[in-house]
Order: structure tokens, then sequence, then C-alpha cells
């Protein structure tokens, strides 16, 4: 499934554009946040007490988990059906993908489309554009009900500007923005392959990401505002266009986000090319990783946009501890994972309204584990896939306990938004 990646920095099983993630040259995790603390008396702490519930069962779509990795690997021995099913079983109501836009419109034009591969190809405003692997991933989503968020990512040679210190971007914002109009004319309500698909459960598509974490240098040249806020003035039209209902997600921001995101509200007209703010938030502590949120909320305040949403679309605990080339001091140990997970979902329960947070995704969802002193995010999955093999880790029971509690179920139904065994019998109003 060669137009859908795997995290970017990750070993890959002949995915395209395999790299390395960068997050390792500037991150400070739980040292920056502690410091941080520092920032201002506005901060609102989070309570963390395990006594107190969330007020209610989150909304469809809340709980969900990044996807890419061996599933999307060539030639992998994976079923993602069967993968998709077991998501929506332990509780995911939602996947975040890269849809990779230069796997699917690697030519520029038809004349250089290979005559082995004409029917690969559908034509969008002249660009021959392959759908097959997004489609099989909207497809399978929609059967089970799950919600798909798109981070949109990858420039085509065509269209590539070179990057030093990672991943290259786009030379021009308007090729990259008919790709997004085109996905969302696809995808989006009244979009064209759920008429192609007319017996098909319609899940479409009404968020939309662009890029993510441009505020490293791995995939963004720095600084990097302008050349960012520059192609997502331009996607932000071409999506609205498509579908005014549409909700345009700022890039994922990491590390010093908070600072990062004034960057973007310090250029002219900025507050109106999002709807929804994004940060992939990475802390030893859970208590800190929601107090990232909430130094993001702070920023979004003191910039006059604090009734915006927030998605937390990056949290993940590696179990790398003594295995990995990188060692964060969030690394940990299988158990140590599960423990911080059980803890950050209950956390997240208690303080998702006072964040405004519609959603959060825990990364991954199946680590490549085949490699035992490789990148440290491939073991943060809450499956590993090792020696062709899945296994689930501590950290899947735990995600499954702590999801189900946040949408106060038992036990999941066929789809994401059924639940066979709610946690609280419904109350029958008495007949008259």
């Amino acid at each position: 499934m060669s137009c859908i990646d795997s995290k970017p920095g990750a070993s890959r099983r002949g995915v395209t554009t395999a790299n390395r993630r960068a997050h390792w040259p500037t991150l400070l995790a739980l040292t920056v946040v502690v410091v941080a603390v520092t920032a201002g008396p506005a901060l609102a702490r989070p309570r963390t007490h395990a006594g107190v519930p969330a007020a209610a069962a989150v909304p469809a779509g809340f709980v969900g988990v990044d996807v890419d990795g061996p599933l999307f690997a060539a030639n992998t021995p994976l079923n993602f059906t069967a993968q998709v099913r077991a998501m929506v079983a332990n509780g995911v109501q939602s996947i975040r993908v890269a849809f990779n836009w230069a796997a699917a419109q690697p030519y520029q034009n038809a004349g250089e489309v290979p005559a082995t591969d004409p029917t690969k190809y559908t034509d969008v405003d002249g660009h021959p554009t392959d759908f097959s692997a997004t489609d099989q991933v909207v497809l399978t989503a929609a059967r089970f009900g799950v919600t798909v968020l798109p981070t949109i990512l990858y420039a085509p040679q065509w269209d590539a500007q070179h990057n030093p210190g990672g991943v290259d971007i786009p030379k021009r914002t308007a090729p990259y923005a008919a790709y997004a109009a085109a996905l969302v004319s696809r995808y989006g309500p009244g979009g064209i392959f759920w008429s192609e698909h007319p017996g098909l459960r319609q899940v479409p598509i009404t968020m939309w990401q662009i890029w993510n974490e441009p505020n490293i240098s791995y995939y963004w040249p720095q600084p990097f505002a302008n050349g960012y806020v520059s192609l997502l003035r331009a996607a932000h039209g071409a999506i609205k266009r498509a579908d005014p209902k549409a909700r345009v997600v700022l890039a994922a921001l990491t590390n010093f986000a908070w600072t990062s995101i004034g960057q973007i509200y310090g250029l002219p007209n900025t507050r109106n090319l999002f709807d929804v703010v994004s940060v992939n938030a990475f802390s030893a502590s859970p208590a800190n990783v929601i107090l990232y949120m909430h130094f993001m909320r702070n920023a979004m305040s003191h910039f006059q946009d604090g009734k915006k949403p927030l998605l937390a679309t990056e949290l993940s605990w590696p179990s790398a501890q003594g295995q990995g080339f990188m060692q964060f001091d969030f690394n940990t140990t299988v158990t140590g994972q599960a423990q911080k997970i059980s803890q950050l979902l209950a956390m997240i329960g208690q303080q998702r309204s006072r964040l405004n947070l519609i959603g959060f995704y825990y990364y991954t969802w199946i680590g490549d584990e085949d490699q035992p002193h490789d990148y440290v995010f491939q073991f943060s999955g809450l499956l590993r896939f090792q020696n062709n093999t899945v296994t689930a880790k501590l950290a899947l029971a735990a995600f499954r306990t702590g999801a189900l509690g946040l949408e106060q179920c038992r036990q999941k139904g066929a789809l994401a938004t059924s639940c066979l065994k709610p946690t609280f019998p419904p109350v029958h109003k008495p007949r008259h």
C-alpha cells in the first residue's frame, strides 16, 4: 500500500521514502515541561486523582491510534481488515494515517506513466493519480464505522524542494493543494468514492491535517513558519472550496509547540487558516503530557484563539529501555508502557473538557520490533510485529481498559460506534 506511509523516521519494509525520525536532536521531554511550569500563573493545573471520573462518555471518534509500519509494508503478511476489527474490539474509534502524495502522484503528467500501468491512475487536473491504497484504508475503516484522519505528507520528485534536514517539502503550494482538494472530492461528504461504493456505510472524511511537525528540521527547513504557512494557506483554500464544512487541522507541533505556534500566529491573517490545532506530546510522565497540552491551550488563548479545539495526534511511550539506539527519558519498559497508558487515558477523561480536546491518537497500533537495536519508536506499539508474527503487549490491555472506560462501554460491537455492554445501563423513563 505504497500511498500510505509508516511513521516518518521508522524503519520500514519496502515502504516509500525510508528515513529516520528526527525528534531526537531537540526533544527535551520531561525536563522542558517541568521548567516551563514557571511560564506563567495562568496555567490550568491538571487534576489527576484517579477517583475523578470523566463527566460523560467521550463523543464518537474521540479514541484513536496512529496506523503505520508493518501494516503497510510491501508484502506484509498482516491483514488490514483483521487488524481494524481488532482495533474496534479494543476501543479504537478513529485512525490517523499518512496519505502519501509522493506515492499517489509519482508522475507529473500522463505521458510519463509506464505502458504497463495505464489503468492504475485517474486523471486529476492533468496529474495521473493512484487512489488504490487510500481507497483500501477508507473502505475498510468505513466497514467498521471508524473515522479517518489523513495527514497529507511527502512531495513527489516533480514538485520537491530538497530539505537537507530530512523530508523534502513541496516546491510550489498549488500542486499540493490540488491533491488535497482531490482527496476531499473523493472521500469527503458526497464524494466520488462513496458513489462508487453505493452499498458501503458512508463514513466521510471531515478533517484534513496539513503536513506533520514542521517545527523540527526533519519535516521542514528552519525557520519554518513562512514556508509552512504558505502551504497551509493554499491547502486551506482548496479544501474549503471542495467542502466548505471540512475542518483543516494544523500540522502537529512538537517539542516547544507552544512557542512554535506563536511563530504561526505572528504572521498576518493566519488564525483563519485552520480549524483545529494539534500536538505530538511526549514526556516521561503522563501528568506532564497533560500539562504539555495545557501549555498549548494557554498559548492559543494568549493569541486570542483559545476557543479552537485541540487534537493530540501522537501520544506514546516506547518500551525501548535499553534496546533502541536513541535513548529518551520517556523510554520505558513493557510494564511501564502499560502503566503510563492507563494513567494517561484516565487523565484525558478528567481533563478533556478543560482542554477542549476533541480526540487523541496513541502512537502506534503495531510496532516493528524485528531489529532489537533499531529506532525506538518501533517499540511504541500496543502490539509487536516480530518474526512475521503479531503479539499483544501489556499496553494493549491497558489501552483497551482505558478506552472503554472513556466510552463507558464494557464490550464493543462490530462497529466503532456500537457498544454491546454499556457500563451504565440505559435509564428507562416510566410509562404513563
